[in-house]
């Protein structure tokens, strides 16, 4: 059995725009931490002090977006966030009364927004206790270095492995991160 050092874990806030950091997820899904920082500064810049709601950003044009950096698909995506936050097809105002599996189901309505996006959207924006983002490459290769395996788990093998942290998956999650990066 692992030992979790708690103290070393990143530490989790919840957040006040579940808007903004789907956004943010979307913005900074599959590039590196630098690349999304600095499109993400454009894409800041592109509101003029205000904060990113749906309203405005449904009005910025994909061109616009483009120029801050974002590819076609982001911008797409960007804007159907928008569209679905608009017509309450994604209402936030229900994710306190939902289950982790509902909030998914709810949330990959949005193109550009799967399994992954909704585990990190429940762990870093409503530090919801119990995700285990088996699909994060990040937790396998965690798992692998904690449990010492010589290969990379499946979906199967991390589940079987991480029953004896039940209900607190999310702090497991946060210690194979930190196994990696050690932050």
């Amino acid at each position: 059995m692992i030992k979790i050092e708690r103290k070393k874990l990143r530490k989790l806030s919840k957040t006040t725009n579940p808007f903004l950091s789907l956004a943010r997820s979307i913005i900074y899904q599959q590039i590196s931490t630098k690349a999304g920082d600095s499109i993400y500064k454009k894409f800041s810049d592109l509101f003029k002090g205000k904060t990113p709601t749906p309203e405005i950003l449904i009005k910025i044009s994909e061109s616009k977006l483009r120029a801050a950096g974002l590819s076609s698909q982001k911008s797409k995506y960007l804007h159907d966030l928008s569209r679905k936050f608009l017509n309450k097809t994604i209402d936030p105002s229900g994710f306190d009364r939902m289950s982790d599996e509902e909030i998914r189901e709810h949330l990959i309505q949005v193109k550009g927004i799967g399994m992954w996006t909704a585990d990190m959207f429940l762990i870093f924006a409503l530090n919801r206790k119990n995700v285990l983002p088996t699909g994060d490459l990040g937790i396998r290769k965690g798992f692998m270095r904690a449990f010492n395996l010589r290969k990379l788990p499946d979906h199967s093998k991390m589940v079987k492995l991480a029953r004896a942290f039940n209900g607190k998956h999310t702090e497991l999650s946060l210690h194979l991160w930190f196994l990696l990066d050690g932050k």
